[in-house]
C-alpha cells in the first residue's frame, strides 16, 4: 500500500508540474468546483479562480526542480496528501526560489484523483 501512495504521489507531482511549466490553463483537468488553492497566503475556490491566478502569474516561463515528495493516504476512502519541496526557476533570475506545496488529492468515482486543497509557499 506504502508503494502505491508513493507512486501515485510521484507521478501526480511529475504530471502538476510538468503542466504548469508548459501550459498551466490546462490544470484546469486537475481541480473541481469544491478545490481550494492557498497561494502565498490567498485563498481561492473552485476551477475558475484558481486556473485564473495561476495563469495571471507575473511570469510565463518557469521551472520546477522537485527536491522531495512526501506522500501519506489521508482518508478511508483513498485520498493521498503530497508534500513538495524544490525550487522555481524564472527566466532572467540568477538564483532559484526555494518553494514548499501541500496537495491533498481526492479520489473520483472513475478511479482518478483531483486536487481538493492546494497550498503554496515560497522559502524565504
Amino acid at each position: 500500500m506504502e508503494e502505491q501512495i508513493d507512486s501515485v504521489g510521484k507521478a501526480f507531482v511529475d504530471h502538476y508540474y510538468h503542466l504548469f511549466d508548459n501550459d498551466r490553463k490546462a490544470m484546469s483537468s486537475l481541480y473541481q468546483p469544491t478545490s481550494m488553492l492557498t497561494f502565498e497566503g490567498q485563498k481561492l475556490q473552485g476551477v475558475e479562480d484558481i486556473i485564473t491566478k495561476l495563469t495571471q502569474l507575473p511570469f510565463d516561463q518557469c521551472r520546477h526542480v522537485i527536491s522531495t515528495v512526501d506522500s501519506q493516504p489521508a482518508s478511508v476512502t483513498g485520498g493521498i496528501v503530497v508534500f513538495v519541496s524544490g525550487s522555481l526557476q524564472l527566466p532572467g533570475e540568477n538564483h532559484p526560489l526555494q518553494f514548499s506545496q501541500m496537495f491533498h488529492l481526492s479520489p473520483t468515482p472513475q478511479g482518478n484523483f483531483f486536487v481538493l486543497n492546494d497550498i503554496f509557499r515560497l522559502n524565504y
